[in-house]
C-alpha cells in the first residue's frame, strides 16, 4: 500500500503501480469510490490536511529522469491542481514520503540528505539539511523535525542539528518506517521488520508498545495515519511474502 490519509469523515487509500485513489467511510467502514488518477505517474504517497480540506498526492516517474509532482486535490477528488513542481527548473525532487503539517507540507525526498518544507501556497520555506537520507518525516508541534532513518529516529531542529534520538532497544533493533505525531508531540513510529507500532514521548522516550506483532498478526507496517480527533490509528500493512496489502483501523488509549 503506497498511503493512507483521513480526511473529514473519508479514509483515501492509494495502491503501488495503481493509479486509482479508493475512498472509504470512515465510521462505517464501507467502500465509497474510486477515482481514476491516469494523468499523474505512479502514485507514492498522500497526505491530508484538515485546516485547508485538502489531500496532497505526490507521484514518480521511476524510469525516467521527470521529477516528482505533487498536486493538491478537494476532498471529493474532483478540483485538482498541479501544486509542485512550478516549472520545469525548480522544485525538482525524486518523492519518497509526505506529511502535512499546520498547513504545512514537509517532502522526504529519495536518496537526498534534505527535507523540503513548503507553505500552503507551495513557496519553498527551508530545506533542511540531513547527514543522511531519511525515510520519513514530520514536523513537531514545537516547529522541530521528527525524521526516521531506518534504524533510528531523530529530532532535528530547522539547521538539521540533532537534538536527541531513539534507536530501540539493546535487545530489538529498531526497524522505523512511517511515523506519525499529535498535538502533544507524542510519536506513533512503525517499527516495520518487528512487526509492532511504538509510542514514544515529546522527548523521544519509549513509552509503549501500542500495537504489537500479535495485533497485528505479524504483518510489517508500511503506513500510519493518526486521527486524533477520534483516536485512531490507521494501519497500512503487507504480509510477508505475499503480495496481499491490509488497511485496519485500531483505537489508541491516549493517557
Amino acid at each position: 500500500m503506497a498511503g493512507v490519509a483521513q480526511l473529514h469523515d473519508v479514509v483515501y487509500v492509494i495502491l503501488e503501480r495503481c493509479p486509482e485513489i479508493f475512498t472509504f467511510c470512515a465510521t462505517k467502514h464501507e467502500f465509497l469510490t474510486s477515482v481514476d488518477f491516469h494523468h499523474m505517474g505512479q502514485l507514492v504517497d498522500i497526505a491530508a490536511c484538515e485546516l485547508t480540506s485538502r489531500l496532497y498526492i505526490g507521484d514518480n516517474n521511476w524510469y525516467s529522469l521527470t521529477p516528482s509532482r505533487i498536486c493538491r486535490v478537494s476532498a471529493d477528488l474532483t478540483d485538482v491542481d498541479l501544486w509542485l513542481p512550478r516549472s520545469e527548473s525548480s522544485d525538482a525532487f525524486r518523492l519518497g514520503k509526505l506529511s502535512v503539517t499546520s498547513a504545512r507540507l514537509l517532502v522526504t525526498p529519495v536518496d537526498i540528505k534534505q527535507l523540503l518544507q513548503f507553505d500552503a501556497d507551495g513557496n519553498e520555506v527551508r530545506r533542511i539539511q540531513l547527514p543522511s537520507s531519511a525515510r520519513h518525516a514530520v514536523e513537531s508541534p514545537t516547529g522541530t523535525f521528527i525524521v526516521s532513518y531506518r534504524n533510528l529516529v531523530r529530532e532535528v531542529n530547522t539547521e538539521g542539528e540533532v537534538l536527541r534520538q531513539f534507536s530501540g532497544s539493546p535487545l530489538i533493533s529498531l526497524s522505523a518506517e512511517y511515523i506519525a505525531v499529535d498535538s502533544q508531540g507524542n510519536i506513533f513510529v512503525a517499527d516495520r521488520n518487528n512487526y509492532r507500532i511504538l509510542l514514544l514521548d515529546s522527548q523521544l522516550a519509549l513509552r509503549r508498545v501500542v500495537i504489537d506483532e500479535h495485533q497485528l498478526n505479524k504483518k510489517s507496517v508500511l503506513r500510519l495515519c493518526y486521527v486524533e480527533q477520534s483516536g485512531r490509528l490507521l494501519v497500512a500493512s503487507y504480509e510477508v511474502d505475499s503480495t496481499r496489502r491490509n488497511l485496519a483501523v485500531f483505537g489508541v488509549l491516549r493517557q
